[in-house]
């Protein structure tokens, strides 16, 4: 059985060599992540070049910083202990010392009020705001800690009035346009707008490039309708999340957010720590093998790896790992314990994406295939979580590696200059030798009556030899 849950992994410039790319990619890995935050052009460029020449198929995703708040530089990591009272201001120039904390948002002392709690370094320090002084906000330290350079800084629960896009933004946004990249993770998204101003450079170079929204905090998730009417997809940032939001109620958040997204037929993603002790272990922890399957059961498209891929001492293990539980917990899956999820609300393609899907529960159907020249078929499959392998056949290679995030679909691209007809018969002979599909299995088809690009009009469900008999009748 094919893995059907997509695993991303985050690769650094320090270690992105083609041989290690390829051994992630052959332990489970379907997409690339580049960390803006730790990568610069040249670093990008090495991990890019490498990718590709392991397999067009493997998609590549960069993030950006987005409006975020961080510590400015300091000579020495400065120690705090419990009691302590501090300054922290709004001084992106200076540098931080013992007795001022210095952070890169100017206005931070007028959008902060007294009682608020000031979050460094993912929690590690918690000052709470006493008074607000001439010179910044007066905060006691909570907890006894370290503050480092750049370190993040959050205020839960505060609306800070940051731009969308800062410069560095723009300049990997343009990076993405002009290197072919598949997606825009863009960071602290707190409403549409974040995503349209992204969208508006995208169309601006008439850039395919697909925005994934990362949620991680309250505005965002407050938000959640309007920005998925804006974004190919969602991200479940669990880290920030997790600071800006009660972590009790994170796994409930988690859940609802990928509700929202497979009911909006577009992809989600559930990152951080999922294996966070691999990356100094050989072996996870009992709880992160359950965090990721609970993810699976809730039925996300694809599960993240950062430091685990990035700088950990056993990446390929983590992937390996990740595929493993993965293919072990859909082997698995219940469809009773599924919530019920309108999918179909008047529309089409989705009908008959349900309709194949419940077909296969009843009728002995091998695979699901069906034509994809914009992927939306494929992704809507994809939302009604069938048992059976989605074979998408590709017009266009981008496609193909957008489809590297939805769940159980596998991307067939094509050879440049093939037909239609080459295409369908190319692939029905592949899957007769590689998943041992027999003449007389069933196979349902979803395809157009009008040709590609058409849209999706029928069902059909035959058997291989009836489809390869067929197989004339689709012409270019």
């Amino acid at each position: 059985m094919d893995k059907h849950t997509k695993i991303i992994a985050t690769v650094s410039d320090k270690r992105c060599d083609v041989e290690f790319i390829r051994s992630l990619y052959k332990a489970g890995m379907n997409v690339v992540r580049m960390n803006t935050a730790h990568l610069d052009f040249e670093g990008l460029d090495k991990i890019v070049n490498n990718t590709r020449q392991v397999s067009d198929k493997i998609a590549l995703l960069i993030d950006t910083k987005g409006p975020e708040i961080r510590t400015t530089k300091c000579i020495n990591n400065l120690s705090v202990k419990i009691g302590d009272t501090i300054i922290l201001k709004g001084s992106p120039n200076e540098d931080s010392t013992e007795k001022c904390i210095n952070v890169s948002y100017p206005k931070i002392a007028e959008d902060v009020e007294v009682g608020s709690h000031l979050l460094i370094d993912d929690g590690e320090v918690d000052l709470i705001v006493k008074e607000k002084g001439a010179d910044g906000l007066i905060c006691e330290v909570l907890n006894s800690g370290v503050v480092g350079s750049r370190k993040s800084v959050n205020v839960p629960g505060v609306r800070i009035n940051l731009p969308s896009l800062t410069q560095r933004d723009i300049s990997y946004v343009k990076y993405a346009i002009e290197n072919d990249i598949d997606f825009i993770a863009h960071s602290f998204v707190r409403n549409a707008q974040d995503c349209i101003a992204i969208q508006d450079i995208l169309d601006e170079y008439d850039s395919a490039v697909k925005i994934i929204a990362k949620i991680e905090n309250q505005e965002g998730v407050e938000n959640i309708d309007d920005i998925l009417r804006h974004v190919h997809g969602i991200m479940v940032a669990r880290g920030d999340l997790g600071i800006e939001i009660p972590q009790e109620k994170i796994p409930l958040l988690q859940r609802q957010l990928i509700r929202k997204c497979v009911e909006s037929k577009k992809p989600v993603i559930v990152a951080t720590q999922m294996l966070h002790s691999m990356i100094d272990n050989p072996r996870p922890t009992r709880a992160e093998v359950t965090d990721v399957a609970n993810a699976i059961y809730y039925r996300t498209d694809a599960i993240m790896l950062s430091g685990e891929t990035a700088y950990g001492k056993y990446p390929v293990e983590s992937v390996a790992t990740m595929s493993k539980i993965a293919k072990e917990v859909e082997k698995a899956k219940d469809s009773r314990n599924d919530i019920p999820v309108d999918l179909v609300k008047h529309d089409i393609t989705a009908y008959l994406a349900d309709t194949a899907v419940e077909a296969s529960k009843e009728l002995n159907i091998k695979t699901v295939m069906t034509d994809s020249l914009t992927g939306k078929t494929a992704r809507y499959l994809a939302a009604f979580r069938g048992h059976l392998s989605v074979i998408a056949l590709c017009y266009n290679k981008r496609v193909g590696r957008e489809l590297a995030l939805s769940y159980g679909v596998f991307p067939r691209l094509t050879e440049a200059g093939s037909s239609k007809k080459e295409i369908m018969h190319n692939t029905l002979v592949k899957l007769q030798k590689k998943r041992n599909l027999a003449d007389e299995d069933l196979v349902a088809y979803l395809g157009g009556s009008f040709g590609i690009g058409g849209g999706t009009t029928y069902l059909e469900i035959i058997t291989v030899t009836g489809l390869l008999n067929k197989v004339d009748r689709y012409v270019d």
